[in-house]
């Protein structure tokens, strides 16, 4: 029963990001990822529809007999994770943007958060803000167009370099001294937000309490594999196999992409 796989679905490659960490936290874990690149970005789209993605992905893990689904979407999380955990019987672990980190650590108390359109307009994220930023400026800055970039494996071109001057530099002239990142794709960025970015600001994304919360649950259900730590990785898409074989790494015989039909 250990033995099952954890479940993770992104709007894409994105959750990657979130799979890396998970991974080096719990080696023996097997894992399925699901990247539904097709339908990327879910950040452009309405809740009604971000649910029923959420909804669909949720119930091909089941099918494949997961023990527990990490939610590695900021959208889908904050858009759909409430109704999830209503209405399936397994544990279900999401990510939302680390603004409780950056306001305790605040010393400007001028945060940056950049995030999807359906991150930052949802009712969890201005539930958690109002609970975490008293006292704390938040300048928002939807990335509209970041992600459909980096599902096309365009990291380091020079449009994605304009849009980012873009929309830090609201966050530069504000002082920020912390930048939130609100979306799973884009720890990827960090290297170029670096060198755009004052060196007094700290960048911080939530993939590391997401390993840890997702290490706690298993082992409080008593779900951990304690098996030998030959584990395996298998990821799916509906998008381009040969960006997401990108972002994952070297391909071996524990770790497979596959193409799903659209």
């Amino acid at each position: 029963m250990e033995e099952r796989p954890i479940g993770m679905f992104d709007s894409g490659v994105g959750g990657t990001s979130i799979w890396k960490e998970i991974r080096t936290l719990l080696p023996r874990e097997n894992i399925i990822y699901l990247a539904d690149s097709a339908n990327a970005p879910y950040g452009e789209k309405g809740p009604e529809e971000i649910l029923r993605l959420s909804v669909k992905n949720t119930e091909w893990l089941l099918e494949r007999d997961c023990k527990i689904i990490v939610v590695a979407c900021n959208t889908a999380t904050t858009n759909a994770i409430a109704h999830l955990r209503k209405h399936y019987p397994i544990p279900f672990i999401g990510i939302e943007p680390a603004i409780k980190p950056a306001a305790l650590n605040s010393r400007t108390k001028k945060v940056g958060v950049l995030a999807t359109h359906g991150t930052l307009s949802s009712a969890l994220f201005h539930s958690t803000s109002q609970m975490h930023a008293a006292g704390l400026e938040i300048v928002e800055q939807d990335g509209k167009g970041l992600v459909p970039l980096l599902e096309a494996g365009q990291l380091h071109g020079p449009e994605m370099r304009k849009l980012l001057e873009l929309y830090l530099r609201p966050m530069i002239q504000a002082n920020i001294d912390y930048l939130v990142l609100g979306c799973t794709h884009y720890p990827y960025l960090v290297p170029l937000l670096r060198t755009i970015l004052p060196q007094g600001v700290t960048i911080i994304d939530s993939g590391a309490a997401v390993a840890r919360q997702t290490k706690k649950v298993l082992g409080q259900l008593g779900l951990l594999n304690l098996t030998a730590p030959d584990s395996r990785h298998a990821f799916y898409t509906n998008g381009s196999k040969t960006v997401l074989e990108h972002f994952v790494g070297p391909i071996s015989k524990n770790v497979s992409v596959s193409s799903l039909p659209l």
